[in-house]
């Protein structure tokens, strides 16, 4: 498929990032159109979580360009980006453990709310009815995304599988046009793997997300994926459909020498 100007939400050209000499990440270019899934993939150390951090303002780029809509977004920080329609999670939860659910998710939705220093310093009527319609917004979206029932639970109290659920909630709950997950599967068994691949999909649909998936486990990325990227020291070395990945030898040897064995879903 052929990218159209009008279908790119986010491009890049020759971005780059070093640290102190090493190359993390060299020449990395992409169209990311609209309602795509795309993957990422590649070994420990890749440049992938470098890829993401840059692509979301927590780390500069050194060269290059990011645009999102058209608009140069390289280098602006992180709440400017997120304001602008990227929301990402971490490879490792990064929720407000000591937070109720509600609140995680109330918190994320602040950022679209306009707020008015008088009338919450003095918590006028106008402020309070702001808050219950700021309320009644976060349990709306978590009953679309099947977490009401733990709306009073605080998020460090539940099971890991519904933790990474939370955060992916509280990201959708800034209004994304992009979200971008980083190791969403990370320490989660097979069937929770399988559940939560569904539910990447089930928000895709329902919120006409453009997604950008990093994953180690294929059992999620190859099922998941309408195109996959797969980096190599700093570098893309590979791109295409998934039944394209699974028999690219480059990508085949990547991972035959940084693990001595192909990951499950890349054929020899």
């Amino acid at each position: 498929m052929t990218a159209v100007a009008d279908d790119v939400l986010l491009q890049s050209r020759g971005v780059g990032r070093v640290f102190r000499g090493l190359q993390a990440l060299a020449d990395y270019n992409l169209d990311l159109r609209q309602g795509e899934i795309l993957g990422v993939i590649g070994p420990n150390g890749a440049g992938k979580t470098t890829l993401f951090n840059v692509i979301t303002g927590f780390l500069a780029p050194t060269s290059g360009s990011i645009k999102l809509r058209e608009r140069d977004i390289g280098g602006l920080p992180p709440d400017r980006i997120a304001r602008l329609g990227i929301a990402r999670t971490f490879q490792n939860i990064r929720l407000f453990s000591g937070m109720t659910v509600l609140d995680n998710v109330r918190t994320a939705q602040q950022m679209r709310r306009q707020a008015n220093f008088v009338e919450t310093l003095l918590t006028l009527p106008s402020f309070l009815a702001k808050e219950s319609a700021l309320e009644a917004r976060a349990l709306s979206h978590l009953a679309s995304l099947g977490l009401a029932g733990f709306a009073d639970q605080y998020a460090a109290s539940l099971p890991y599988g519904f933790q990474r659920k939370l955060e992916i909630a509280r990201a959708l709950a800034t209004e994304p046009a992009i979200l971008l997950l980083d190791e969403p599967a990370a320490g989660m068994n097979e069937q929770e793997t399988a559940e939560l691949t569904g539910f990447i999909r089930d928000i895709h649909a329902r919120f006409g997300l453009t997604i950008v998936v990093v994953e180690h486990d294929m059992s999620l990325i190859m099922p998941l994926s309408h195109r996959i990227q797969v980096l190599n020291y700093g570098r893309v070395i590979a791109e295409g459909t998934p039944a394209e990945i699974r028999s690219n030898p480059k990508v085949i040897e990547a991972y035959l020498g940084a693990d001595d064995a192909a990951p499950a879903g890349v054929s020899a």
